[in-house]
């Protein structure tokens, strides 16, 4: 059996094939649950559409540019962006999404999740992504790369319902696009 295909025998995905197709549902959950996190902020919490770009960004970046977007939001600019932090925000992001997607795709795996089971699987796992970032990854991260109280706090700072439904999306995605990546290698592997 190859390390990325399905065995046509046993119709078993291999654990590559799930960390990778994980990982790769991972990138797009992560980019939806930003663009969540973005209208959030440009709309009902009115701190500037990129200060969650720049707020991520800030685990290794200094903060100024957060505060930034969040001053010229509340003067009426919600687009104030600096693109360079904002960019850092997004790989971060990106590649945080792709880590936790890769670590669910092994599980899906291992599990034979499938279909809607896989897809509200996914939803769990993104409230256990939260509880975990919130109380242990992100004040972990703070403490270890300097990002201070706008990390190990992100999840009040952004406020909890919201933190808990970017997670939510993140992981209602993830199982989506998970389970589309698994149909589809199940199937190129019956040609």
């Amino acid at each position: 059996m190859s390390t990325h295909t399905i065995d046509a025998r046993t119709g078993r995905t291999s654990l590559a094939h799930g960390a990778t197709a994980g990982a790769v549902a991972g990138v797009l959950a992560s980019l939806a649950m930003a663009a969540f996190a973005m209208l959030a902020a440009l709309t009902y919490q009115g701190v500037g559409f990129f200060t969650p770009l720049h707020h991520i960004a800030s685990v290794v970046a200094s903060p100024q540019p957060m505060m930034g977007s969040m001053e010229s939001a509340m003067s009426g600019s919600p687009f104030v962006v600096t693109a360079g932090t904002a960019l850092l925000g997004v790989v971060i992001h990106m590649v945080t999404g792709a880590a936790y997607g890769a670590v669910f795709g092994i599980l899906a795996v291992l599990a034979r999740l499938r279909g809607a089971v896989l897809v509200a699987a996914g939803a769990v796992f993104g409230l256990l992504v939260f509880a975990f970032s919130a109380f242990v990854g992100l004040p972990a991260a703070a403490s270890l790369l300097g990002g201070g109280d706008p990390i190990a706090n992100m999840a009040e700072m952004v406020g909890y319902g919201t933190f808990v439904t970017e997670h939510l999306l993140y992981g209602g995605v993830l199982g989506l696009v998970l389970l589309a990546l698994l149909r589809r290698g199940s199937d190129h592997s019956a040609r």
